[in-house]
This record gives C-alpha cells, structure tokens and sequence, in this order.
C-alpha cells in the first residue's frame, strides 16, 4: 500500500502538461544502478532493504507537446518505469512507447532495456530505435537483441556523427562522437535542439583530454551540459583498478572549469552517478562543494524548457 501511495503521489507530482520542448531527467545513476549488485558498502547497505525509488539509470527523456511526441534516450535497465513517467507528461497520448529511442553505446545501462520490448515482455510493434554504424551491427549480429529486429519489435535506424535528425518541427537531435571504452559500438554523446534552448548530453567518456573537441567552448555553446560524473574522485573504488574504467573525475572537471564564469558554470549538471559517488547525498561535503564552486547535480525527474 506505501509503495502504490509512493507512485500515485509521484504520478500527480510530476505529471504535467508542459507548454513547451523540454527534457526529463529520468535517471542519474551509472549502469549497474543503486544498490548495486552485490555492495557491501555503506552507500548500499540501508537500501537493499528500503530501496530509493528516484535511483534510476541515467537517461533522459523529449517531450514536444506541440506534436504530442516523446523520446527517449537511453533504454536502461529501468526502462519499465522510465516509459511510463515519459508519458505522464503527455496526458493526451494514448502510446507507451517513446516516438523513438536514441543510443549512445553498448554498455548494460545504456540498451540492455531494450530486452523488454521483446516478445517475453511488451511484444512491442517497430519502435523506432537510432544507433551509430558499429552499435547497429552489434545489434543486428547478436542474439538476442536480433531477435528484437527479427521479430519487428524494433526498427534501428541508422545515425551519422554531426549530423542532425529532426524530431518535430521544434526538437532535433544530433550524436557526437566521444572517446570511451568501445568494446562492442562507438560511443556518442549528444547536442539535443529546441524553438530556443539546447543542451549537451554526454554520460561516459573517457577522459576530456582525451576529446578531439574543446568541452568548455562547447559548454558555451549550449544551455545546459549533463555530463559524465561516475566518480567523484579516483579514491572511491578499493576493490578495482579506477584506471579500466576510466572517466573524468568530477573533481578534475570542476578543476578544468573552475575559470569559467558564474553563468557559465550554472550550466553544468553533473550525471552518471555511480553508487560509490558522494553526490548521490546531498547532506555529504563533496555535494556542498560542487554546488559551492556553482555547478549543479542532476535530480530525478527534473525538467528544462528547451
């Protein structure tokens, strides 16, 4: 009973009808979510018992009410109840299913949900789902995502780097590729587009330095910037070698951006949270400091005109 109140509270809370493009925050945890498997950590102990329902995996959601349409990016393992938020903000659409859902690469948190619109779950009928060349392959080759292609429960639908896809007369969307682990696919980022906002989105990269272009003016360049946050710091992690998974530590990125200027570093929401990371409390110090220092922490369900 505390649960279904919990949802129905959530549903009225942020169910809303938006006047304008926007993206929802549906998600702002690292792959493997929060608890995470198998921690015997204090950052994991309380909620294996009494889970925290805004621990999504990181993804975001459009919504363009002028065309009743939404997407979605990323389909993580929450995708279930990412869906079913992404449509409460459009009252007035009667399908489940995101418009299309966009890719970045082949790391669980980023596609596995698309295992659920498969015949042993939704049985879903060609949602659109956009990938980069490689990422389309690993798709097409390998059971059992194929199977999804297979059955025509998904349509891919190729993208090119730089180039723009548009999504209504008032959204488009463009994949940029960045420097991550790339086992399986490429790895992009992206530059989402409304009437009068844009925003930056990138989740995993490597390192900045390791970019061919130049974060800080990009951040110039847009409204907002999500960007890859999975550590804090390299001290996090005592039971493997940070180096194998490398990511820009949030600490070197404040560093990297400490020069900008106030409304510049107002831009900034960092995202991409994994378990160990202090941001996820926002009573720890290391929270104090980035919001201090002028940047923001991605929150649940929050919503930015675009």
């Amino acid at each position: 009973m505390i649960i279904l109140l919990h949802l129905l509270l959530t549903f009225s809370i942020y169910s809303q009808d938006l006047k304008s493009p926007s993206i929802i925050i549906l998600g702002t945890v690292q792959d493997a979510g929060s608890p995470h498997i198998a921690c015997k950590k204090d950052c994991c102990k309380s909620l294996f018992g009494s889970p925290d329902s805004s621990r999504k995996v990181v993804s975001l959601g459009l919504v363009d009410p002028f065309s009743n349409s939404k997407f979605l990016i990323e389909a993580t393992p929450d995708i279930t109840a990412q869906m079913k938020i992404l449509k409460s903000f459009l009252p007035n659409s009667m399908i489940e299913t995101p418009n299309a859902i966009f890719l970045t690469h082949a790391h669980i948190g980023h596609y596995t949900g698309l295992m659920y619109l498969g015949k042993e779950a939704m049985s879903a009928n060609l949602v659109g789902v956009y990938a980069m060349p490689k990422m389309m392959t690993f798709l097409e080759t390998n059971g059992p995502w194929n199977q999804l292609v297979t059955e025509k429960n998904i349509n891919l639908i190729q993208m090119e780097t730089e180039q723009y896809i548009s999504l209504s007369n008032y959204l488009r969307i463009k994949p940029i590729l960045v420097p991550h682990r790339d086992e399986y696919s490429e790895t992009v980022g992206y530059i989402i587009e409304g009437p009068k906002k844009k925003a930056l989105f990138i989740p995993d990269i490597d390192k900045w330095q390791k970019w061919n272009k130049n974060i800080i003016e990009i951040i110039k360049s847009v409204d907002y910037a999500f960007i890859d946050a999975t550590f804090y710091s390299g001290t996090e992690l005592n039971n493997r070698d940070i180096s194998q998974i490398p990511h820009p530590f949030v600490i070197e990125s404040m560093e990297l951006f400490k020069d900008l200027s106030k409304d510049e570093k107002n831009k900034i929401y960092f995202i991409h949270l994994n378990h160990t990371n202090p941001l996820l409390n926002k009573e720890s110090q290391e929270y104090k400091t980035v919001i201090k220092n002028g940047f923001n922490v991605a929150e649940y369900l929050q919503v930015f005109s675009l």
